[in-house]
């Protein structure tokens, strides 16, 4: 019980600061490789592992329904390997076992990736670095599953909002890649890094697509 405290009070306190655009929670590491007319990205990646649903529309209700089944692994939704408690780092939440449902509370991470191209309609959550796919809690909702992400080169283009203007973005990051030194290698996609009760203009959100080399 008090582990859920913990960790359902941390998501508490940073509900209330992420109002403000402050950002507690763990980030996929990434090297700046290059940037491209100062105001793209080209970033590498590490691989990551990642909690994935896909969206059964990509309106509004499609994205919501993701997001709460995603929630709902990370908040207990899930069986764990068996591990004794683990402690993660005070700026995100408490991860645990219970002994009674052996579930565990899996930290929030940013950002939350959303794809709603033909090709790819889903929704990722990024799991923190400590996980791997033999060590990351199982969901328990068929929908829900664990995936490995490659070592990525992206590029990509910040902007805030609320985001509803996602695909403008998208076509903007496209148009000024062309002629640049790198292409995209895959369709444009949205990284959203804050919540939606976080003020408008405080907001990180990023247009981005898998790049490589021109040749």
């Amino acid at each position: 019980m008090w582990q859920s405290i913990a960790y359902y009070g941390a998501l508490a306190l940073e509900s209330v600061v992420g109002v403000f655009g402050i950002r507690l929670y763990e980030e996929p590491r990434y090297d700046v490789i290059e940037r491209v007319n100062a105001t793209i990205e080209i970033r590498r990646y590490a691989p990551r592992l990642a909690a994935e649903v896909d969206l059964t529309s990509a309106d509004d209700a499609g994205r919501s329904e993701a997001f709460q089944l995603l929630f709902s692994y990370i908040a207990g939704a899930n069986r764990a390997a068996g591990a004794a408690p683990d402690m993660v780092a005070m700026t995100v939440p408490v991860e645990v076992n219970d002994a009674a449902g052996d579930k565990a509370l899996v930290a929030m991470t940013v950002p939350v990736e959303t794809s709603d191209s033909a090709n790819a309609r889903h929704m990722r959550f990024f799991m923190p670095a400590r996980y791997t796919l033999a060590t990351a809690p199982m969901p328990l909702n068929p929908r829900v599953r664990l995936v490995s992400v490659p070592e990525q080169t992206i590029a990509t283009l910040r902007f805030s909002g609320t985001g509803r203007d996602a695909a403008a973005r998208k076509a903007e990051l496209i148009e000024k890649l062309a002629g640049a030194a790198w292409k995209p290698d895959g369709e444009a996609y949205t990284l959203f890094y804050d919540a939606p009760f976080t003020l408008p203009f405080l907001r990180r959100n990023e247009a981005a697509v898998k790049v490589a080399r021109a040749q």
